[in-house]
């Protein structure tokens, strides 16, 4: 997706005590969002990603850099840089 930014505004609608959306079926069929929504909140808003695509923990980066051929020796020619003790 490119980086233009499509605005639009919503009414947040009483839901219980708490405050809701509604997303259009075009939106929810664009994205492919079904039951439920990954919520991230940023500096700059709130992110919605389909469940299970948000940010990737660490540990979940550090495995699927591992499982990749690439060859990351070259960041070991940064350790003796002295910037980290």
């Amino acid at each position: 997706m490119d980086k233009t930014r499509l605005g639009r505004t919503v009414e947040l609608l009483r839901i219980g005590r708490s405050r809701g959306i509604l997303l259009s079926r075009r939106l929810l069929n664009k994205y492919g969002w079904t039951d439920s929504l990954s919520l991230e909140e940023t500096d700059h808003g709130i992110v919605l990603h389909r469940a299970g695509e948000g940010r990737q923990s660490w540990e979940r980066t550090y495995r699927a850099m591992a499982a990749t051929d690439e060859d990351w020796s070259d960041l070991e020619a940064t350790a003796g840089d002295g910037l980290v003790r």
